[in-house]
């Protein structure tokens, strides 16, 4: 048994002796997350081995249970995520599981790359409260800079391990843990951790540390510092500022973040664990972490409109690694998109973005949002350490139209459409268009 789960088994035997305490069951609450979830992905234009089209389509069942603490210097209570998927439409050949041992673009596959039937996962959390501070042990789903949470599919992504997060000092909030495990947000399984470029059924990890904090140094400018650890392959350390500026009739957010990537361990010497990026003249193409990212991104908000630009530079021999294990996964950076992440080494992007919240002219609920990036600067090599390309480029248009009822039988019912295309000049690349519906809904059970 593995420290998680003892340390869990042991306060879940606590809490089952407090349950009834006043506290736990008064504050608890249990809501039925329903997401229907349509995915077309199309990569019709350029080249490579990609399949012409991926298409899935699927019912999400999402049930939470959120305890209250009971009394006492020491609080305890327990948490709960039930999670299934059931396939609707897909199959062999359409679900994105061809050549891709981590399952389909939706559903987790059977051998022969068919979408299973469906698929579900439990998570149990125990908590401890005292004073402002609180530890977690078991199921998590952090959002922090050096690790976030994927909720871009059917159903999320969860983590195995235990955080702290604290409160006590004035403005400061400090959090800190350890993940273990991960299972993705097509799977049911927990799996060890790795990064892109790295043989991640070979190579892998079950120690990812970090730890950090925001401090709000006036009440419109927050400071942060986080560090992460992926044991065997990276170091991260991540400094960011935001401030919030009234100007005008509007406000100016200024976002401003970088992080500072290297190796650790195997990823320095061992070819399974190198990471992908520019290593010319390298025999495997392929070498250790080596990434400095900075990005500034500035939004105006006034009347309903939101405007938005901003820049990034990805420094290093090696592409902006991040906790990824080939189904699915998200990070910090502004351009993290709905197809891509442009964080390659040596890119430089730019990117213009736009949103309007209908509220403003009557119609509540309603917003829309349009965001363009471009990325230059792109050299890639080949296995054979090769140089493929020499300053590529790549750009990508993201449309987000969404819609939440805000009255009635059916209020809180989400409708959304995403399309998103992605262009490139990268060798032996196929671009991509996409397009998600989803509605989603949220029932209160407790």
């Amino acid at each position: 048994m593995n420290k998680s789960t003892l340390a869990l088994a042991v306060a879940v035997g606590v809490l089952a002796q407090q349950a009834s305490a006043a506290g736990f069951i008064e504050d608890s609450k249990a809501t039925l997350g329903l997401r229907n979830f349509y995915i077309n992905q199309d990569f019709r234009d350029g080249t490579g081995d990609v399949p012409n089209k991926y298409e899935e389509w699927g019912q999400g069942f999402d049930l939470r249970f959120i305890s209250g603490y009971t009394q006492g210097t020491v609080g305890f209570g327990v948490d709960a995520i039930g999670l299934l998927g059931v396939r609707l439409d897909s199959g062999g050949g359409t679900s994105g599981a061809v050549n891709n041992s981590y399952g389909g673009t939706v559903f987790p596959s059977k051998s022969n790359g068919e979408a299973v039937d469906n698929f579900s996962s439990l998570g149990l959390t125990a908590k401890a409260k005292i004073s402002q501070t609180e530890l977690k042990l078991g199921t998590l789903q952090p959002k922090l800079p050096v690790i976030v949470t994927n909720d871009g599919r059917l159903l999320p992504q969860t983590w195995q391990g235990g955080q702290i997060t604290s409160g006590e000092i004035k403005d400061l909030t400090l959090t800190g843990g350890q993940i273990e495990h991960v299972k993705g947000r097509n799977s049911s399984n927990n799996e060890q951790l790795s990064i892109g470029g790295a043989n991640a059924r070979v190579a892998n990890s079950n120690k990812f540390i970090y730890a950090g904090g925001d401090y709000k140094l006036t009440k419109d400018l927050t400071a942060q510092y986080y560090y992460g650890n992926l044991e065997d392959f990276y170091k991260q350390h991540f400094l960011g500022l935001v401030h919030n500026w009234a100007i005008g009739p509007g406000v100016l957010k200024s976002d401003f973040r970088y992080f500072n990537s290297s190796d650790d361990g195997a990823n320095s010497n061992t070819s399974a664990y190198f990471s992908s990026g520019n290593y010319n003249g390298v025999p495997s193409g392929r070498g250790k972490v080596d990434n400095n990212l900075y990005s500034a991104l500035f939004l105006y908000t006034v009347a309903g409109h939101t405007f938005g630009g901003g820049y990034q530079v990805s420094n290093g021999s090696s592409d902006f690694p991040w906790l990824n294990q080939g189904d699915g996964s998200s990070n910090y950076t502004i351009t993290d998109s709905q197809i891509q992440k442009f964080g390659r080494a040596g890119e430089k992007t730019w990117q213009a973005r736009y949103s309007y919240d209908f509220a403003k002219v009557g119609v509540p609920g309603l917003t829309a949002g349009v965001v363009y990036l471009h990325g230059d600067d792109i050299d890639t090599v080949n296995s054979s350490g090769r140089q493929l390309a020499n300053g590529a480029s790549e750009w990508e248009r993201d449309v987000t139209v969404g819609y939440v009822v805000q009255s009635g039988a059916l209020k809180n019912l989400g409708l959304m459409w995403k399309n998103a295309t992605w262009r490139t000049d990268l060798p032996s690349t196929r671009s991509q268009d996409e397009n998600r519906l989803i509605v989603s809904y949220s029932i209160p059970l407790l």
